[in-house]
């Protein structure tokens, strides 16, 4: 994954926790399509996986810079948390589906973010991510579009594993 993929992720993700004392990611290592990542945020460390999608529709529209992350925050005690993030503003209100083998996950959204409605779900999702081998992930733009993301599962039971013991 390239520089400018991952410090944008990492700028998405900082605006949509208001964390203003961190420094840039350094990569771990790169598993398959998931890339693992640290940086020091308030005296901790944050540690996330990473990926983009492998297809978006409609291929008609300039969709940004599109992740799927999941966030282990030992400091604030978050652990596991996924995240849709887009390259645009999501439409207000609206909802965010993850499919992986026909089980969907209800995300909320707010700004260009989404995370799961349920925070009891998350396991659950987390669990699903390392089982399947694809997820597709749905939204509707500010403007009204309807958007679809392709994921690739490979190698994310590996990067999660890598996170497991962040410090």
């Amino acid at each position: 994954m390239s520089v400018k993929i991952v410090t944008t992720a990492l700028a998405f993700m900082l605006a949509s926790v208001s964390v203003a004392s961190a420094q840039s990611p350094t990569r771990i290592q790169q598993f398959k399509a998931w890339g693992a990542y640290s940086y020091k945020s308030g005296g901790g460390t944050v540690c996330y996986v990473l990926s983009v999608p492998t297809a978006k529709e409609p291929a008609s529209v300039d969709h940004g810079d599109i992740f799927f992350i999941v966030s282990q925050r030992p400091g604030q005690n978050i652990s596991y948390e996924p995240q849709a993030m887009m390259g645009y503003a999501l439409q207000a209100d609206s909802k965010v589906n993850v499919t992986i083998d026909g089980k969907t996950f209800v995300m909320f959204t707010k700004d260009r973010a989404a995370w799961v409605e349920n925070a009891a779900e998350e396991p659950a999702l987390v669990a699903a991510m390392k089982s399947g081998s694809a997820m597709t992930v749905k939204a509707t733009s500010g403007r009204g579009t309807s958007t679809s993301y392709s994921y690739s599962l490979s190698g994310v039971s590996a990067a999660l594993q890598q996170i497991e013991s962040c410090k």
